[in-house]
């Protein structure tokens, strides 16, 4: 298996094992407390600490002198932390449970989108790169599909615990993978360890990017600022579908149907991504905004539907509308992304948006009374807004058929990424 091959392996099963937390700590806390409210405590533990925990992870993944540790540590702690959660949900004292659960979260970042930042050193810049982001993006809409399937099936069968049991398996697999990755720096060159197994000196070191780089990176640059801005206000919306979804079956009638209109969501987000998200000949930009106006359009109709089949329909064509967007963000990243704070404009990224799907979930559930239809027609015109947040930020891109963003902009220590030519 190549280096690209071994790096999806990696990314698919701690992906599983992120997306099966949210069922798998919540079927345990109702088996062994007879509460789910408890197991809704320690999953918000567990997804706090992303987007406080994401520059830090970025900053370290950039200046480790040994990237191969920093991941597969991360990665193990992550294991360690499921494993843990397995045994002492419901057993060992409440603050305890917490305390795991926050350190890990605290890893999360890393599973996301500091695994995503080692594309770029794996693939060579240009469309088989564009396509690799395609099949990454496809590794989180494969692991919503199967984890939350593993998880209840292997509840239903067993019980929670070796449902949990299994994610901590995927992540000790994930760990395993990362450990055996060719790591490179973000300019493409090998990494320090890389010259000492050769008996080489590394190459002279370049100023190292500070803690607050990433941000700053993330706020300078235009085409980072208009799709860090747009997917974060989408996923407000996204982090809401879950709960709306529940309450719209038992609106129509059918009250576990909820779960049906997540599977149809997630199977059109898997499709979309395996085939729309692999338009390489469409600017990256572009394809957002249509994922995010076609997401919305498609859910807007969902909110009127009459029956659980034509919402599920309409959700599926969500799915698909929405499968590309993970695609088209990742390649905006790279491209934009000075190398020297790639790592922390991923993590950041998926930090944020984790934050804004767990504060749409709050808010949801403040609104719960509110009628179903009502609350997902209120997701889909966010992401008709971050359609147009995207637009509207950068619209001012170029001036005067000049990318308004230089090196200036985007860094003091490393040049900025390409510039796709159709890009908005």
């Amino acid at each position: 298996m190549g280096g690209f091959g071994r790096y999806l392996a990696a990314a698919l099963t701690a992906r599983f094992a992120s997306e099966g937390m949210g069922m798998g700590v919540v079927l345990l806390a109702l088996e062994r407390t007879g509460s789910a409210a408890h197991g809704a405590f320690v999953l918000t533990a567990w997804m706090a600490p992303h987007v406080l925990a994401a520059p830090l992870a970025g900053a370290a993944a950039a200046r480790a002198r040994r990237p191969r540790l920093f991941y597969a540590g991360a990665l193990a702690g992550f294991t360690a932390a499921v494993a843990a959660l397995a045994v002492l949900l419901g057993r060992a004292p409440v603050p305890v449970v917490l305390a795991v659960a926050v350190l890990g979260g605290s890893c999360g970042p890393v599973v996301t989108g500091g695994l995503s930042s080692l594309v770029a050193g794996l693939v060579p810049e240009g469309p088989r790169r564009d396509r690799a982001y395609g099949w990454d993006a496809s590794t989180y809409n494969a692991a919503s599909v199967l984890a939350p399937a593993a998880v209840g099936l292997a509840g239903a069968a067993v019980s929670a615990g070796p449902a949990m049991g299994v994610l901590a398996v995927s992540a000790a697999l994930a760990a395993a993978l990362a450990a055996s990755l060719p790591y490179e720096d973000p300019h493409g060159r090998p990494r320090e360890d890389a010259y000492e197994d050769h008996g080489a000196g590394p190459p002279p070191e370049e100023p190292r990017a500070g803690l607050g780089a990433g941000l700053a990176t993330l706020w300078r640059v235009r085409e980072l600022r208009a799709i860090t801005s747009a997917t974060t206000l989408a996923f407000v919306g996204v982090g809401a579908l879950t709960t709306t979804s529940v309450l719209l079956a038992r609106g129509l009638g059918r009250p576990g149907a909820g779960g049906v209109l997540m599977t149809a969501f997630a199977v059109g987000a898997l499709a979309g991504s395996l085939t729309l998200g692999r338009m390489t000949s469409v600017a990256p930009g572009r394809l957002a905004r249509w994922a995010m106006a076609g997401t919305g359009a498609a859910l807007g109709a969902a909110a009127f539907t009459p029956s659980v089949a034509l919402t599920a329909a309409a959700f599926a064509a969500a799915g698909v509308c929405d499968g590309p967007l993970l695609t088209a963000t990742l390649r905006i990243r790279s491209e934009h992304a000075p190398g020297a704070v790639r790592a922390q404009v991923f993590t950041l990224g998926a930090g944020l948006k984790v934050t804004a799907a767990s504060t749409g979930a709050a808010l949801v559930g403040l609104a719960a009374a509110a009628p179903p239809w009502t609350l997902l027609l209120g997701i889909a015109v966010l992401q008709l807004a971050a359609a147009a947040l995207h637009l509207l930020v950068s619209a001012h891109a170029r001036v005067g058929g000049v990318p308004a963003t230089g090196r200036s902009a985007a860094s003091a220590t490393a040049p900025a990424g390409r510039r796709t030519p159709g890009g908005p």
